[in-house]
């Protein structure tokens, strides 16, 4: 960093703890929805609703920065914006150690609206030390993004780990201590921003000016301190209504297809706004204003794709990949550490190579930048459609309600993982840290804050689609659902027949339960069931004993403890959700043996969790390739577009 502003080392530790909570809380997100929050759903409500939340999570977290940015060009300014932004994320993780439905929602609204205030500002700060042409801009927004991927990396390993092995308020708590290290690193050091550094190379070497300036100071310090209700000042007000927008941020969240509907038309309006800004202004800016609003578009795709990484990856890597290491079995949380690690590894050739080729004045313009970066991530999506041809059956330790579940899954080698998390991050690299330096080169100044805010929303709406992709990976039909229908269709002349809605409240949980301990005691009598043996061959009074002990832990109890007749008929019950499950396993075995995944004679091994799982593993690979495929056809889109968005630039 020795030839960038000094300040970029301040900006760059600040970021650094900030992503630490960040992703040390992300790292724990899903895994904590699906195995704590939500543990009495089963699939595939447990998982739409995790990635429901998820996406609107994800897409409020980079919606809000359109508005933080604008109120910090309006008011507040960067430095303060930066500063609240930070104390709101640190609330927000220390409630996130409250374990109930009620304050993840708050939390998470706390970290939105942080989030909000923080991203968008402390990016266009980075922007703010470096003159318009400096060529340097580019190396220091790379190295800007090392920071984020350094605290990114040791998140994981540290908030994920504890969390996942001991217990989740450990890991989000650490998270809350990583911002508030951010922060205290921030408020130190602001004075380093009271300088810009001007460096201009000649033949004798570097020349190195001095500006005194108020980098990220409010534009107008008297409207901000302008007392204009109850004796409280604009600069307070903004303060207090960011508390209030707290419950409309927790609704959102949980109300998560509201939220859907809301950021469209607010994405909507949003670049309707830039498109009539950019109609108003003079050729040159116009031009450089489409320019941002065509590439917001491949960005929204690439990052839809890319966020795959914590939602459908992460339950993909906890039951579909070989996480065995020796003895020993990696925690899934750890594997949100890959994608930073390669960015620490590979951001610093990246720096030189750009530096490099800028030099030769054969750098590659940013459109073309941005093509690079789509084909790379179509490869990483690609290559996941090949891992079938080398699935196996593998024993994977499943954390669940009470303790971990061992059991035996269809799972690809994690080369595919690690070579597809390697392949997105040289895209990332390619695409993300150019982005943030095109807003700042391409916008103009008094609208840089606004204009980032809308980069950042097209990464919100991202989140949305992402959450709408990540849902097709899930099972389309649930073995409840087939058991309600079987319950509903074979005794409706029954007295024991419910409804609907007494189905879903009081026999569903307990149903789902019994069918998996019915499964268990299949598997323990039958040793592992091949294609050759049925589960028919299995004694129905083993299974119906192992639903009487399962329902004897519930409310219902009352009801089949004096009832041979209902008890029949939760077994047989239950008892056809075993057929299904052995049934779509089939299925599965079947396809990919006419694929030449497996032979036949392995096949004949393989025991019916791993027949369903292998199944859940097609779902996966099925949406990885075909977002492979819309992602390489995008890339080529662009590389032939580029030309024309070259000379849009004006030479930016």
């Amino acid at each position: 960093m020795k030839n960038h502003p000094k300040a970029l080392t301040m900006l760059f530790l600040t970021e650094m703890w900030e992503r630490f909570s960040f992703y040390g809380m992300r790292a724990l997100l899903m895994l904590y929805l699906t195995l704590q929050l939500f543990r009495d759903l089963f699939e595939p409500e447990k998982s739409q609703t995790a990635i429901g939340i998820y996406a609107a999570y994800g897409a409020l977290v980079y919606a809000t920065p359109f508005i933080g940015g604008f109120i910090a060009d309006t008011f507040l300014g960067r430095r303060k914006a930066v500063a609240f932004g930070a104390i709101l994320m640190a609330i927000g993780h220390f409630v996130m150690t409250i374990e109930t439905e009620f304050w993840l929602y708050i939390a998470l609204a706390f970290l939105i609206l942080g989030n909000g205030f923080f991203k968008p500002n402390i990016s266009s700060i980075v922007g703010d030390l470096y003159h318009k042409n400096d060529i340097r801009r580019d190396g220091g927004f790379t190295i800007f993004y090392m920071g984020v991927n350094l605290g990114a990396f040791f998140a994981p390993l540290v908030c994920g780990t504890i969390g996942e092995l001991y217990d989740w308020k450990y890991g989000f708590g650490l998270a809350g201590l990583g911002m508030i290290a951010g922060l205290f690193i921030f408020l130190r050091n602001q004075h380093m921003l009271n300088v810009r550094e001007h460096r201009e190379e000649t033949e004798q070497g570097y020349i190195v000016t001095h500006e005194q300036v108020r980098i990220g100071a409010p534009s107008n310090p008297e409207q901000l301190s302008k007392k204009i209700f109850l004796g409280i000042t604009t600069e307070y007000i903004i303060y207090i209504l960011s508390f209030f927008a707290v419950g409309g941020c927790a609704y959102l969240v949980y109300n998560f297809k509201l939220m859907s509907n809301v950021l469209t038309y607010f994405a909507s309006a949003v670049l309707i706004l830039i498109f009539i800004m950019a109609l108003r202004s003079p050729k040159i800016e116009r031009e450089r204003l489409f320019v941002i609003l065509i590439l917001l578009l491949f960005s929204s795709l690439f990052w839809a794709f890319f966020e795959q990484a914590g939602s459908s990856f992460t339950l993909f890597t906890n039951t579909n990949v070989n996480r065995n290491l020796f003895s020993w079995q990696i925690p899934t949380s750890v594997f949100q550490s890959i994608n930073p690690f390669f960015i620490l590894l590979l951001a610093t050739p990246f720096t030189l190579l750009w530096l490099k080729l800028a030099r030769k004045k054969k750098e590659p313009n940013t459109p073309v930048k941005f093509a690079i970066g789509i084909f790379l991530l179509s490869l990483g999506f690609l290559i996941l459609g090949f891992a079938p041809y080398f699935v196996s059956q593998v024993n994977l330790e499943i954390p669940g309600q009470d303790f971990p579940v061992l059991i035996q899954a269809a799972a690809v080698p994690l080369i595919f993982l690690l070579a597809s998390y390697l392949l997105q991050t040289m895209g990332e690299l390619c695409l993300s840290p150019i982005g943030l330096s095109m807003v700042t080169k391409l916008s103009s100044p008094k609208n840089v804050g606004m204009i980032m805010g809308a980069w950042f929303l097209s990464v919100a709406f991202a989140h949305h689609i992402a959450g709408f992709i990540a849902k097709q990976t899930t099972v389309a039909v649930s073995t409840e659902d087939v058991m309600w229908n079987y319950m509903k269709n074979t005794y409706s002349e029954s007295t024991y027949i419910v409804t609907k809605e007494e189905f879903e409240n009081e026999y569903k949980n307990p149903l789902s339960k019994a069918l998996y301990k019915g499964m268990e005691a299949v598997l323990t009598e039958g040793n592992n069931i091949s294609t050759n043996d049925g589960i028919n061959t299995f004694s129905i009074h083993t299974i119906v004993d192992s639903i009487t002990v399962s329902l004897s832990r519930q409310n219902i109890q009352h009801l089949v403890a004096d009832s041979v007749e209902f008890k029949s008929h939760l077994a047989a019950t239950v008892f056809h959700g075993i057929s299904h499950v052995y049934d779509v396993g089939n299925e599965a075995v079947q396809h990919a043996i006419q694929n030449k995944f497996v032979n036949e004679v392995e096949s004949n091994t393989y025991s019916i969790t791993t027949r369903y799982s292998l199944s859940n593993l097609f779902q996966y690979t099925n949406v990885f390739w075909n977002l492979g495929l819309i992602a390489l056809a995008a890339s080529v889109l662009l590389l032939v577009l580029s030309p024309k968005i070259i000379k849009m630039m004006h030479g930016a």
